[in-house]
């Protein structure tokens, strides 16, 4: 199983830049211009997740912003998905420690600045146009 000291290796391997900013828990940033990463070493798993914006607005207007999300999901997103917590769209993804490869790790950290950086400016459209002032 993959422990926390790994994780931390595989982070320095992939030459990015990282603090620990609770225990198991890291704050990725990529040498390029990009969104930070929270990775979150919690046995049994290894959790990603990206902040892409805040939501704001009332989310039953938001039917456009949704459908699209999950279209985006289904789609073009290759490692993980889109959600919303807390008012708050993520982008997030999970992997069993026991079988967890740097490889792997490399693959959905990228995969989810690729997202993130390519659906920005179409999200941030349906976003303003489905909250009303």
């Amino acid at each position: 199983m993959v422990n926390k000291e790994d994780v931390e290796s595989y982070l320095i391997r992939m030459d990015l830049e990282y603090e620990e900013i609770d225990e198991g828990m890291f704050l990725v940033r990529s040498r390029e211009e990009g969104f930070p990463v929270v990775v979150h070493h919690s046995p049994p798993l290894l959790v990603l997740r990206l902040k892409v914006m805040d939501l704001a607005g009332d989310p039953a207007a938001q039917h456009k912003l949704y459908r699209t999300l999950l279209e985006l999901n289904a789609t073009d997103v290759v490692h993980g998905a889109y959600g919303i917590e807390e008012g708050e769209l993520i982008l997030s993804d999970t992997f069993q420690l026991e079988t967890l490869t740097l490889e792997d790790l490399q693959a959905s950290l990228e995969s989810l600045q690729m997202a993130a950086s390519g659906h920005m400016e179409r999200i941030k459209t349906l976003a303003s146009v489905d909250v009303e002032p």
